[in-house]
């Protein structure tokens, strides 16, 4: 059925608000504030949209395609981001892989980085393997090893279980959702996120990462991933990325992926620093649950006997981004296995 003339000057404004990028210049400092689509913030290859419509809205989907420095790709790598990044944060990896010979796609999924971020929207990892897939299909990607970092994670989870015939080998570095967090913590509503979100500010957001990811400790080179959620909740749109954020902790909360680790066909490399702590609604949880939720020193060997085949590289004294805080160590495991060594 053809859009009224109403409906399409709405999806216009909505389009125009949330959806279609404009020039990005050089990246500002970290505290200098981005709007919801990070207009101002320069990724580190260009970026192409993939426009479609679904749950009656118009919606685009940023990405970044590299292809291998020289020569035919070897493989296609698709790198799925976290919760708290955008396809940015793969810069390093983009580069080791390309330089390795392999075509390397990376999208900012529904809802993150220079994608559209509706809010009218019903967030799941099923609708967001559908749309990896269809940006696939178009750029013929036929089958893909896929990687997925944090919420990453369970997307790529996802995907490889939606798509076994797509996914050539699996890769989960420290990713979440290795423990159903449903079955120990209290259920928060959407609202309950929301107002929590409202208080971040850009100190708190480096407090956390600093706390959480980095056992305390800042180094320099860890100033990207602060520079988009601290831009964000210094920006004009603070309120509704807080939302959609809501949003998206709902659909980690309530769509967990452990119970099906064992139904995945794909060979399988788990990356786990195991000095990782990170649980969602730790906060929440009974005091006495509290202090063994997210031990990923134990989490890690527990999926891998979950999955069939699958291997395990532990990296001791690491936190939960490895591609940041022991580079060297993360790419040898990931290269290897991608390769196929």
């Amino acid at each position: 059925m053809p859009r009224t003339v109403p409906a399409l000057v709405t999806a216009l404004a909505l389009a125009l608000a949330f959806a279609l990028p404009r020039p990005a210049p050089a990246a500002p400092d970290a505290d200098v504030g981005f709007d919801a689509l990070l207009s101002e913030y320069r990724y580190p290859y260009p970026v192409l949209y993939r426009a479609f419509d679904e749950q009656r809205q118009a919606l685009r989907m940023a990405y970044m395609l590299i292809e291998p420095a020289a020569g035919k790709p070897r493989h296609t790598v698709l790198l799925l981001h976290g919760k708290n990044f955008s396809g940015a944060y793969w810069k390093t990896t983009i580069e080791a892989l390309t330089q390795r010979g392999h075509r390397v796609i990376v999208p900012d999924q529904i809802g993150f980085g220079k994608s559209s971020k509706p809010t009218d929207f019903q967030y799941t990892f099923h609708a967001l393997a559908e749309h990896t897939r269809d940006l696939l299909d178009d750029l013929g990607a036929d089958k893909v090893v896929v990687v997925g970092h944090s919420m990453g994670g369970m997307l790529a989870t996802r995907f490889a279980l939606a798509y076994p015939e797509r996914t050539e080998k699996l890769v989960l570095v420290n990713p979440i959702g290795l423990e159903d967090w449903q079955q120990v913590v209290p259920y928060m509503p959407v609202d309950g996120w929301f107002a929590q979100n409202l208080k971040t500010t850009p100190e708190t957001v480096k407090s956390y990462m600093q706390a959480a990811y980095f056992d305390g400790k800042w180094r320099p080179d860890y100033d990207p991933l602060l520079a988009i959620q601290a831009g964000w909740a210094a920006g004009p749109h603070a309120r509704h990325i807080a939302y959609v954020s809501a949003l998206h902790y709902d659909m980690i909360f309530t769509q967990p992926v452990v119970h099906d680790f064992p139904r995945l066909k794909a060979p399988t490399l788990l990356i786990i620093g195991t000095r990782d702590k990170t649980a969602l609604g730790r906060d929440r949880a009974p005091e006495g649950v509290r202090k063994t939720l997210g031990d990923y020193g134990k989490l890690g060997k527990t999926a891998a006997a979950a999955i069939p085949g699958a291997r395990l590289v532990e990296l001791p004294g690491v936190g939960h981004v490895p591609q940041f805080e022991a580079f060297d160590r993360y790419v040898e495991a990931l290269a290897g296995f991608v390769d196929g060594k």
